[in-house]
């Protein structure tokens, strides 16, 4: 929070719409207001918590005309200057998802000129995991980040370095809160993340240190596998099985996977569906992470198709070749999607010689192939996949192309890149993966003219 002077400043409002972030906007003489805490259409009291050139920031700290869709917000950290981790839960989860297609809409017209309805999608619980959840929107996140302040654990307030103390996350995964984490005292830690994997029940913690000082450990109240410090290059790190499809995963220390319990089938499905694999085809999966997208490619080209993964983390990489040491028709290459993209020899991209769309002997990793791709999906992060990914697929790829993304705005600059290279977004689905948060998850599927 910037230093306001001797007195705070609060400001009467009429709240307008959504906007990205976890915001709605108001003006208040001729001027941007971005205010938290607050729905469209409410009259609100609002503290000024940040000035700009541009723009102010506040926060609701009175509502004195509430929206029908306020609610309650259910966790006691939540509200202005207290907890960070949680945008929306003073809005029912029919308006968070209202809110977020509002975004979504907003962003793609703003940014591709592309106008399109969108409605966010519930992600459900796997049937064995709903039972145990602490109420609709709670207790999805399988992967909670916890920081430290001298000892005592808590979530960082918005926009702040301070530390929000907590005993409990309700957003967390009820076997998160099994460990009781927030319960303890870590001192000499700087954070702690704690694992759960919905499908096997395995649990990891990770304690990064503050400084050269050596954090202790308290015991849990369930036994966990730990990963102390900063892991060493190359060195076999704990790990967390996913179940997806009958296939297992192994995910390594802090390796990504999606948080909600049904967010990994549930997008893996969509992408299938969305991008029509064939038997023989030639398909990339960009950002690759562990392979949970190209294990579905692989196994829907076929041994006489061929499916390449590109992805930069080291331990993503071993994850993923020991996760689908079983596909003979698939290749892992570790480096930045750009540089490995240029570095892989493609032929044509019209499909036009398919004779030897094999793997052989190359760059890097050693994949060579003719023909071009037939299909792609990327899952960049936040910052998306950018304009050089984009130049290198708008003429590799020969059918479709599935775009996965977490931020609406990168991923609607990133549309528009594609737009104007000949390709048109064919489809839009979007997830409420993040329940009680500003962020959801979108799929755009492209076809080439």
């Amino acid at each position: 929070m910037t230093d306001l002077g001797p007195e705070d400043e609060y400001l009467d409002l009429e709240v307008g719409n959504v906007a990205n972030g976890g915001f709605c906007v108001a003006r208040h003489e001729g001027r941007v207001v971005f205010v938290r805490h607050a729905l469209p259409g409410e009259r609100v009291r609002a503290l000024v918590t940040d000035r700009t050139k541009n723009f102010l920031r506040a926060d609701a700290v009175e509502i004195l005309t509430p929206s029908a869709d306020r609610v309650t917000p259910p966790c006691p950290f939540a509200g202005p200057g207290r907890c960070g981790g949680c945008d929306w839960q003073h809005a029912s989860l029919p308006a968070q998802r209202a809110l977020k297609a509002a975004v979504v809409a907003e962003q793609l017209e703003r940014l591709a000129g592309i106008t399109r309805a969108v409605v966010v999608e519930e992600v459900p619980y796997p049937v064995e995991d709903a039972e145990f959840a602490p109420g609709p929107g709670l207790g999805w996140r399988t992967r909670v980040q916890f920081a430290v302040s001298d000892g005592a654990v808590g979530l960082r307030r918005h926009r702040s370095h301070d530390v929000e103390p907590i005993d409990e996350c309700l957003i967390a995964h009820p076997g998160v809160e099994l460990m009781g984490i927030e319960r303890h005292r870590w001192s000499g830690a700087s954070s702690v993340e704690g694992i759960v994997s919905s499908s096997t029940g395995d649990r990891l913690v990770v304690v990064r240190e503050r400084g050269r000082k050596r954090a202790r450990v308290p015991r849990l109240e369930v036994p966990v596998r730990l990963v102390r410090g900063k892991p060493e290059p190359g060195k076999s790190l704990p790990y967390v099985r996913e179940e997806v499809s009958g296939r297992m995963f192994q995910v390594s220390g802090s390796g990504f996977w999606q948080v909600h319990p049904g967010a990994a089938q549930l997008l893996s499905d969509a992408v299938m569906a969305a991008l029509e694999p064939k038997p023989g085809e030639i398909a990339l999966d960009l950002y690759c992470g562990v392979g949970l997208f190209t294990a579905g490619l692989a196994e829907r080209v076929g041994r006489e198709g061929l499916v390449v993964g590109i992805e930069s983390d080291g331990q993503a990489v071993r994850d993923a070749k020991f996760n689908l040491r079983d596909l003979p028709n698939v290749a892992i290459e570790r480096g930045p999607v750009e540089e490995v993209l240029g570095d892989l020899e493609f032929g044509r991209a019209d499909g036009s010689d398919r004779s030897q769309n094999k793997r052989t002997s190359g760059h890097r990793g050693g994949t060579r192939v003719r023909g071009g791709a037939d299909v792609v999906v990327l899952d960049p992060p936040r910052s998306g996949a950018g304009q050089a990914v984009v130049d290198r697929l708008a003429t590799l790829v020969g059918r479709k192309i599935a775009y996965v993304s977490c931020d609406p705005a990168t991923l609607a600059r990133d549309l528009a890149y594609f737009s104007e290279r000949g390709w048109t977004l064919e489809t839009l689905r979007a997830f409420d993966a993040f329940p009680m948060t500003q962020h959801v998850e979108c799929l755009a599927t492209l076809v080439r003219g």
